[in-house]
């Protein structure tokens, strides 16, 4: 029974991952066509195809478009933790109303991801509820353009992932020692010293934990980019999905996305390791 339970998992990682990763190698170095699929595969004849790689090596595009992505979702990441952090600590010491907190936290995800963009974009729009208030109290007499901006793109990425960088920093905080806070307030330290010498070392593994959670999906992030970014916002997401879909160049597009994936593999390995700490 122990061994039919393990094979689960095995069969699992090996028809959902296992396999796909190896379909996107393979695409990777095949020759883009006009046939359809849009590819010859190396055993068509032709080998090999390593030039998708070092078109993304010299491409500046492709190149631009990947430290794009890690800007984004570094920026994202890091402003996720400056919410998520306060907010985390707060609802694991909330007492009674930790459970209402925690599920406002968790509301957003009981409604439709695309309705909430859609939301946004509604209050960020040129005849939309913050440009009316805006000139309802006298301060501009034209809308400001707030949608399609890059601000508007770090707005809805961060709406987004909040929740997964509130989860294990209140999952950390609901875990800490009040004995030796007070222990540091009776040998003279101020509230926020014992917060930074005391509390915040004990978090650390967790606040990294909910950066890396944050900054591995907002990489390759496609739908808010699009929906709510500037035109000149050209992310992995965008590019991957003008190579699959438009310029149908599917050897490029599995290229650029395995590219990503290495990039992403250093932040994942230290997020598993994080997730096994004691």
């Amino acid at each position: 029974m122990r061994a039919l339970l393990r094979l689960v998992p095995g069969l699992w990682l090996a028809l959902l991952v296992a396999t796909p990763l190896a379909l996107v190698v393979v695409l990777a170095v095949s020759w883009q066509s006009n046939g359809v699929p849009p590819y010859d595969p190396p055993w068509a004849g032709q080998g090999t195809n390593p030039d998708n790689f070092r078109l993304l090596l010299e491409d500046p595009y492709y190149r631009a478009s990947l430290a794009q992505s890690l800007v984004v979702a570094a920026l994202t990441a890091a402003l996720c933790l400056l919410l998520a952090a306060p907010m985390g600590i707060a609802i694991a010491r909330a007492g009674r109303w930790r459970n209402a907190l925690l599920a406002a936290v968790l509301l957003p995800f009981w409604t439709g991801f695309l309705i909430r963009i859609g939301a946004w974009i509604g209050l960020l729009r040129d005849e939309g509820w913050i440009n009316a208030v805006l000139r309802a109290l006298g301060l501009t007499e034209d809308p400001i353009p707030l949608l399609y901006t890059d601000g508007a793109m770090l707005l809805g990425m961060v709406h987004a992932y909040l929740p997964f960088a509130v989860l294990p920093i209140f999952a950390a905080a609901t875990r800490l020692d009040p004995v030796l806070e007070e222990a540091a307030a009776d040998l003279g330290a101020t509230p926020g010293r014992a917060f930074v010498t005391v509390t915040l070392p004990q978090l650390f593994p967790a606040l990294a934990a909910a950066f890396l959670l944050v900054l591995i999906p907002a990489a390759g992030e496609y739908v808010i980019p699009e929906l709510l970014g500037p035109p000149s916002a050209t992310l992995v997401g965008r590019v991957l999905f003008q190579e699959f879909f438009q310029n149908r160049d599917w050897p490029v597009a599995a290229a650029l996305a395995l590219a990503l994936l290495a990039l992403l593999t250093g932040p994942i390995l230290l997020y598993q390791r994080l997730g096994r700490a004691p």
